[in-house]
């Protein structure tokens, strides 16, 4: 004869799955699935964030130099840098969130750049267009400063003396791209700087 196995199924509201810490804490597991759904939601939110952020750079142009002649080429209709959502130049550095550094550096001139960069807000990228604002070009000298990234963090390096508006476009998408895949936030928090 053939014994017949009985199955308990739970009733009523008896979570089925295991609980964590044991029967006394009485937590159960799927209480955890929680995190999971509050990171897909702040993912999701994240991705239509960097979405509308990278559309929609504000730029603030500190041209110095020749390579203006050709930031100008690159806003002009021929090349319509407007396609790729940096559009409007913003003249006051508290309006844009990224900062194109166009020509030459002088070592005069880094406190004031220093001083701009702090002005922004948050996000804010930096672009350093043209081999002198990149690494100091062909002015080796004690007035120079050997590349904007001795001053304030660069995130893209444009190349050339001066640089093709083709050259400037991929380096905006290059931004776009990295911009997109950084993490955002909804809120973020900024502290104010001390005040001496």
């Amino acid at each position: 004869m053939s014994k017949l196995t009985v199955v308990n199924f739970p009733e009523g509201n008896v979570p089925e799955s295991q609980r964590l810490g044991g029967e006394e804490q009485n937590v159960p597991v799927l209480l955890s699935r929680l995190d999971e759904s509050i990171g897909w939601f702040e993912k999701g939110l994240s991705g239509a964030l960097g979405w509308a952020r990278k559309n929609s750079i504000f730029q603030y142009p500190f041209v110095t130099a020749c390579c203006g002649m050709e930031y100008m080429s690159a806003m002009a209709g021929r090349y319509d840098i407007a396609r790729f959502g940096a559009e409007f130049p913003r003249f006051s550095p508290r309006q844009a969130d990224l900062l194109m550094i166009v020509g030459t550096i002088n070592v005069k001139q880094s406190p004031v750049l220093r001083r701009v960069y702090d002005q922004m807000c948050e996000p804010k990228w930096v672009m350093a267009f043209g081999v002198c604002a990149s690494s100091g070009g062909f002015y080796d000298n004690y007035a120079t400063v050997q590349g904007a990234d001795r001053v304030i963090p660069v995130d893209v390096y444009v190349p050339g003396c001066p640089p093709r508006p083709e050259q400037v476009l991929d380096g905006l998408k290059i931004l776009q791209d990295k911009i997109q895949s950084q993490r955002h936030r909804l809120a973020t928090t900024e502290k104010a700087r001390d005040v001496k």
